[in-house]
């Protein structure tokens, strides 16, 4: 996920994304990261039956370069589209 401009990158795992992708836009958790930075744009999504793979992809983008994860972004959503919208889920 990311904001308006694009410059802040957050990446996360949940089990409902329709759920977590209302819990971001609406600011519901006042202490989160995604609400000091005003995270709401989903640009990035990929999805697994496998709980435990989830999260070691998670882990592993989490520690990859600004230049990686954008390069991630951009081979399937080049303009940085919300896919929320897309995929109905706002």
């Amino acid at each position: 996920m990311t904001n308006k401009n694009n410059t802040v990158l957050y990446t996360g795992v949940t089990g409902n994304m329709a759920r977590r992708l209302e819990e971001h836009r609406s600011g519901a958790n006042t202490s989160a990261f995604t609400r000091r930075y005003n995270v709401n744009k989903l640009v990035f999504v990929e999805s697994s039956n496998d709980v435990e793979a989830a999260l070691n992809y998670e882990k592993r983008i989490k520690s990859w370069s600004r230049k990686k994860k954008i390069d991630l972004i951009e081979k399937d959503n080049p303009k940085w589209d919300d896919l929320g919208k897309k995929y109905n889920l706002i």
